[in-house]
């Protein structure tokens, strides 16, 4: 039933304490969220989880194998791709898919069969001659993930894959990756961009090592966000934003965009009050009641974890 099954995973460097005693499993197929600020413990999670770190105490399953004991199995059986594009740059494409499909035993017929499944999704048919660096980031992105899947595993591991992309070449891969999914591959995700978090089947929330919420998209808006959200179209929205937040009807006032969110108590609808508030520094161009964000409710948690 499930591809990782991570138990009191933890990794220290030194007194440092970088993933703290981390538990929870992934279903076999599911498109997996592990979200959170830049330095929360996602890519040291991926990188045990993958073999690559030994942990400092604790354990994880992947593809039924331990990572504390059998990295090498682990390895052997996942596909990863990093931050960094982990294709080489001054190599031609085919060259690149030719590595990696031998790094991963494949050669002859099964190599020639994925090595046109590769050039296909990555839109490079016909230009297997490109010297891979020359590629846009958007296609150098879908060529990295086809030649980590090229060897057909049951688990990846991405760790921040559109990090430096533009949004239309995000959202063609997250296209690629949902198409994976549907194949029965489990893929496991760390992003910063918590827009695409939506396309996941199961979200876990990581801050200063510790977990501090798991759910599906719609549970995490529900379970851990217990306030309206009001989004304000304005001028002066930073000068707005100092007077709101010293109004007794706001829980919490962020920046989004150009726009202002306010957090209040259920139910609140006065917006003439909030209009009068900033009218004399800001004029109101849009207000209204929204559907909170995944970034509204992390947010939101992170606060309650610095306060506590």
């Amino acid at each position: 039933m499930y591809s990782i099954e991570v138990n009191n995973l933890t990794k220290k460097f030194g007194d440092f304490v970088s993933v703290d005693n981390v538990s929870f499993k992934v279903k076999k197929g599911e498109i997996f969220g592990f979200l959170g600020a830049n330095g929360a413990g996602k890519s040291t999670t991926i990188r045990m989880l993958c073999g690559i770190l030994e942990p400092t105490e604790g354990d994880a399953l992947v593809g039924g194998f331990s990572v504390a004991n059998d990295p090498d199995k682990v390895k052997l059986n996942i596909g990863y791709m990093s931050q960094r594009f982990s294709l080489y740059n001054d190599l031609t494409v085919e060259e690149n898919i030719n590595f990696f499909g031998g790094v991963y035993g494949l050669k002859g017929k099964d190599l020639e069969e994925r090595k046109k499944w590769v050039l296909q999704i990555s839109n490079l048919i016909g230009k297997e001659k490109i010297i891979t660096g020359s590629l846009p980031g958007g296609i150098k992105q879908r060529l990295a993930l086809g030649t980590a899947v090229i060897h057909k595993p049951k688990i990846v591991f991405l760790d921040e894959p559109t990090s430096g992309v533009d949004p239309i070449s995000r959202r063609s891969f997250w296209d690629l990756i949902v198409n994976l999914s549907e194949e029965g591959i489990t893929i496991f995700v760390t992003t910063h961009y918590l827009e695409e978090a939506e396309f996941c089947n199961n979200i876990m929330l990581i801050n200063a090592g510790k977990i501090i919420a798991e759910g599906n998209p719609s549970e995490l808006k529900t379970k851990y966000l217990n306030h309206d959200i009001i989004e304000i179209e304005c001028t002066n929205a930073v000068s707005a934003m100092e007077i709101l937040e010293e109004a007794e009807f706001v829980n919490d006032i962020t920046i989004f965009g150009n726009n202002i969110h306010l957090s209040v108590d259920k139910g609140f609808e006065n917006f003439e009050l909030i209009k009068n508030q900033i009218k004399n520094i800001s004029e109101v161009r849009r207000i209204e009641k929204i559907v909170p964000t995944l970034e509204d409710v992390f947010i939101n948690l992170l606060e309650k974890t610095y306060n506590k």
